[in-house]
């Protein structure tokens, strides 16, 4: 999701990824899941397959991993603030975890070029030997209001085809 809010100093650009459920919501539909799991864990038992409750738990504890790691790669941000003089970007998870500024003047914005049509273009500020990944979570919707906010705002634009050397992003 990209997001404007008020700024003394010029343009704030807020980018995070789209969330689909809080973390409330992921807890409850573990929950579900554990009900579920319970009462089939319980009939087999009472069959007779006892062997089946330590791989029930197992799987329990394998679904609750994912849901925290998923949901707490839901949390990353991306802070931009487009000044007068410079950009500054910001980026963590909850909290800021690394700040990098670039002069406004001589700072660009890459746009690689998607390999397929549903993916969004790779966007990466870059001034001389520095290059930043900027909104790689972002939907296909959301890089194209990026681009077209970044491009009103008056930022250096260099587009370039896709790279068969660069591999997967992730």
């Amino acid at each position: 999701m990209v997001e404007r809010l008020p700024c003394p100093d010029g343009l704030r650009l807020v980018l995070t990824p789209n969330r689909s459920l809080s973390w409330h919501g992921n807890v409850r539909i573990w929950i579900g899941l554990f009900v579920v799991s319970a009462f089939i864990t319980t009939g087999f038992s009472l069959a007779g397959a006892w062997v089946i409750i330590p791989f029930a738990g197992l799987e329990l504890i394998a679904l609750a991993c994912g849901i925290y790691v998923t949901s707490r790669a839901c949390q990353r941000q991306e802070v931009l603030v487009i000044g007068d003089e410079n950009i500054r970007l910001e980026k963590g998870i909850r909290r800021k975890q690394s700040e990098w500024t670039l002069p406004r003047r001589y700072a660009r914005l890459s746009v690689h070029a998607p390999r397929h049509p549903f993916t969004p273009a790779r966007l990466f500020l870059s001034h001389r030997d520095t290059q930043l990944s900027l909104g790689g979570f972002l939907n296909l919707e959301d890089t194209e209001k990026l681009l077209d906010i970044l491009e009103h705002r008056g930022l250096l634009i260099e587009l370039k085809e896709p790279d068969a050397d660069i591999g997967l992003w992730f």
